[in-house]
């Protein structure tokens, strides 16, 4: 299990490293002086000069890559062109949005997914089966801001039950900040549990097939105990790929529905930087989210090991 974990390590760092040469590099060839963005196309010549100065922008390409490198690793994103403050206290501030919605999202997509799955597999060919994977196709086909519009009619406009977007912030209570996160939550979670759904379902039937389930049944282990005790756990690999490969969707790929909403999230700060031609804002917080993606890989990597033990004596 040491060497497993240590392998996988190595593989993580040198995925970071080369995305942040990667990352680096695509930004800086990007149409667009961010000086002469800043000052506007009426400064002169010298002042958009002097302020490249300033911003550290004329230094050599590997003296910048490696200085703000070197500040990633001890969290110093350096100071937004924009905003004329610290990134990381834009990026704390977006996080405290883009997280919590992430993980009620993911929350929500799995409490529905599993058992949506477990239901269309252990009623295969039938009509709880079609018509539930039916319900998935379409959560699958229909765009999420579909969703997040529908739902703001709905429960908004009309029940008023919930607010239609904007973020109270968490110092007017949890209740208040969660509810604001509920329907995008929602509208985010609605097609991700679509998809996962899908997958338990393919899983758990190639599960279900296998001799160790026929032998388990012919001993006369009722099926409701075959399916969740050995069959669900022995089809988990698949779901906790996609698992993993959502929560890193969920946490970078908010930009529309954080738009829709009119949510401070990380995502919204993305799109405003690139806009703003904010290339330290746009750096930084990509290699966080990379970072973050990274790190879900990983967990959901060793998390394989602890799911089929047989995963660990083959590394």
């Amino acid at each position: 299990m040491s060497a497993y974990l240590l392998k996988r390590l190595a593989v993580a760092l040198a995925t970071l490293v080369l995305a942040s040469m990667v990352v680096f590099a695509v930004l800086e060839i990007l149409p667009g002086d961010p000086a002469r963005l800043m000052l506007g196309m009426n400064a002169s010549a010298d002042q958009v000069e002097l302020l490249r100065n300033q911003m550290g922008l004329n230094a050599p390409i590997v003296l910048r890559y490696l200085h703000w490198a070197g500040g990633l690793l001890t969290l110093d994103f350096g100071r937004s062109y924009t905003y004329s403050v610290p990134v990381i206290d834009l990026v704390r501030e977006r996080l405290a949005v883009s997280l919590p919605l992430a993980l009620i999202a993911l929350a929500l997509s799995t409490l529905i997914a599993i058992p949506v799955g477990l239901f269309s597999a252990s009623r295969r060919g039938r009509a709880g089966d079609t018509i539930s994977m039916g319900i998935a196709q379409l959560g699958v086909a229909v765009p999420n801001f579909w969703f997040a519009l529908m739902l703001i009619y709905i429960f908004a406009v009309w029940l008023r039950l919930v607010p239609a977007g904007g973020f109270p912030g968490w110092g007017a209570g949890a209740w208040p900040a969660l509810k604001s996160l509920l329907l995008p939550a929602v509208a985010l979670a609605l097609p991700q549990a679509a998809i996962l759904a899908r997958v338990t379902r393919s899983a758990l039937i190639e599960v279900l097939d296998e001799d160790y389930i026929r032998t388990a049944r012919a001993k006369g282990l009722p099926y409701r105990a075959v399916l969740w005790r050995h069959a669900l756990r022995n089809a988990m690999i698949p779901v906790l790929t996609i698992l993993g490969l959502q929560f890193a969707f969920l946490l970078a790929g908010t930009i529309i529905i954080e738009n829709v909403f009119y949510l401070p999230g990380l995502g919204r700060l993305v799109f405003q930087a690139i806009t703003q031609r904010d290339l330290i804002v746009v750096e930084s917080v990509i290699m966080l989210l990379v970072a973050a993606v990274i790190a879900v890989n990983l967990v959901v990597d060793l998390s394989y090991a602890v799911v089929d033990p047989r995963l660990r004596t083959r590394q």
